[in-house]
């Protein structure tokens, strides 16, 4: 994949996830308006965490990352993809099936495993019976994401990257409607939870149907590619499941403080902003694009589009970081702030923000450097390296628990993830000339932090000029539009000036995008 297609692969990608990120934001102003932090909303969010921490670690964890290496080399050599996709999909839908039957018998445990702190009071049966409505989601979604890696690995990225729009989008939509026919809000949230699983999986299945991926599941059976995919996704699927068990030891932490659940909710979806607008954006074209070079043998090929993934993943999160660090109250506050949604909830959760932006950066370099064990189908390291951060989550979360309150849970996450860094990266230095960084990259990522550095300064000191206006009604939209658009000029054109990046780049890649 040229340059210049590889960012337009991640623009595109990124473009989707933005505004299925942009509607998510809608989607949890209305639910923290609706239900602030009470007991149904945090009810609510353990019972929709359940089938996502499930779904990444079947599909777009485990499985994808075993799946679309494999696929993809079978679509260069022009040999059984269609076959391998279908049968992979008959596997992966016949034990969802049996697995959300499952689910269903034990769902009051399931809760339990991620809020011990519910035991006992009325968050308890309610999370329970929304748990129960929403967990088919994980079939629909999952299947959603094995053809959302068919399409990738043919270089389709549009449908798959917008799904995640419907899911929003029926969300806004059913809080309106329920709210003007009087419908419980808890209940509308979880049925609609499979019912977006459906649209999600429908609109992907259309789209590699048409790329010519018609895939319609058969009897159940083991071949001798399914058994290798099976091996490879075992210690991705270990290694997914120490990153849900990180998770889970932020909520249990958060559990058993009132409100925290929230705070940490709402706190986390700001930055998954730019994390799942880049992050996502890198490590769905990335993985492929690498797979297809080192199939070629072309390892320094691989290397530029390590080096060109690395820049674009860092010049678009630094300067996020450097934003969620500078003005994260009021950032919280005029998105949140509002019906049951208190100032005190604003400044515990802008807290956990300023913490979550400190590992912005990691959470992304983890999709710039995770394709190159997964490309190699080597997914033993990562499981290894997902333990080392577990250790230092858990030590982090449990152990200042006292001292730090809530918090910890956060401050557990973020130096997990730069571990989990530090071990990706020393390890890929034995991995040949396609795993290292090139000098370009070296000379442009200390001025991507220079410029995100006075981009930072000048927030923070405009937003304390700006204070009375982003109090102000809906005058505070405005002013944190005017904010945001003060940010991006200052950090774009000091960027292109000191040589962090050139517009050039982005502005070929876009026209690239818009040819399709």
């Amino acid at each position: 994949m040229a340059p210049v297609r590889l960012l337009s692969g991640f623009l595109t990608v990124g473009f989707w996830t933005l505004c299925s990120r942009v509607l998510g934001f809608v989607r949890d102003i209305l639910i923290a308006a609706y239900l602030g932090t009470g007991p149904v909303a945090e009810a609510f969010l353990v019972a929709f965490s359940l089938p996502n921490m499930f779904r990444r670690f079947f599909a777009e964890g485990a499985f994808n990352m075993a799946f679309v290496p494999m696929f993809s080399k079978k679509v260069e050599a022009g040999e059984g993809a269609h076959e391998f996709a279908r049968d992979a999909l008959t596997g992966l839908a016949s034990i969802l099936i049996l697995f959300t039957l499952i689910a269903q018998l034990f769902m009051p445990a399931l809760v339990l495993m991620m809020a011990s702190g519910f035991a006992g009071d009325e968050r308890f049966d309610l999370a329970v019976a929304f748990g129960r409505i929403a967990f088919p989601y994980i079939l629909f979604i999952s299947i959603a994401a094995l053809l959302s890696g068919v399409l990738n690995a043919t270089g389709r990225f549009a449908a798959a990257a917008a799904a995640p729009v419907l899911l929003n989008v029926l969300f806004i939509g059913a809080l309106w409607i329920g709210g003007a026919a009087g419908w419980d809000t808890g209940l509308t949230l979880a049925w609609t939870v499979p019912i977006a699983g459906v649209a999600q999986m429908a609109l992907v299945w259309v789209a590699a149907s048409r790329a010519g991926f018609r895939l319609i599941p058969t009897r159940p059976h083991m071949t001798p590619e399914l058994r290798r995919l099976a091996i490879i996704a075992a210690p991705a699927a270990m290694a997914g499941g120490v990153v849900q068990i990180n998770l889970l030891v932020g909520r249990q932490v958060a559990s058993f403080f009132e409100g925290a659940i929230g705070w940490l909710n709402y706190a986390d979806r700001l930055y998954q902003l730019p994390l799942g607008v880049v992050g996502i954006a890198v490590g769905v074209v990335l993985l492929p694009d690498l797979s297809r070079r080192l199939r070629a043998g072309d390892e320094d090929g691989g290397g530029h589009a390590l080096s060109r993934a690395g820049e674009f993943a860092l010049s678009m999160t630094v300067p996020a970081a450097a934003a969620l660090i500078a003005i994260p109250v009021t950032l919280i506050s005029v998105l949140f702030e509002r019906g049951q949604f208190s100032a005190e909830d604003s400044q515990f959760t802008a807290q956990a923000l300023m913490v979550y932006g400190l590992g912005l950066p990691a959470f992304v370099l983890q999709k710039v450097l995770q394709p190159l064990y997964f490309a190699r189908e080597d997914t033993k390291r990562p499981f290894y390296f997902a333990l080392a951060s577990l250790v230092i989550n858990a030590g982090v979360a449990i152990g200042l628990i006292g001292t730090l309150g809530f918090i910890a849970a956060a401050w557990g996450t973020t130096l997990a993830a730069w571990g989990m860094v530090a071990l990706l990266w020393i390890w890929s230095r034995n991995m040949g000339a396609a795993a290292r960084f090139d000098a370009r990259f070296w000379t442009r990522v200390p001025r991507i932090f220079a410029a995100s550095a006075i981009m930072g300064v000048a927030l923070f000191g405009a937003a304390h000029l700006m204070a009375p206006l982003l109090a102000m009604g809906g005058v505070k939209y405005l002013a944190l539009l005017a904010l945001v658009i003060l940010g991006c000029v200052i950090y774009f054109g000091g960027g292109h000036v000191i040589g962090a990046f050139r517009l050039g780049d982005f502005k070929s890649a876009l026209r690239r995008g818009e040819r399709g």
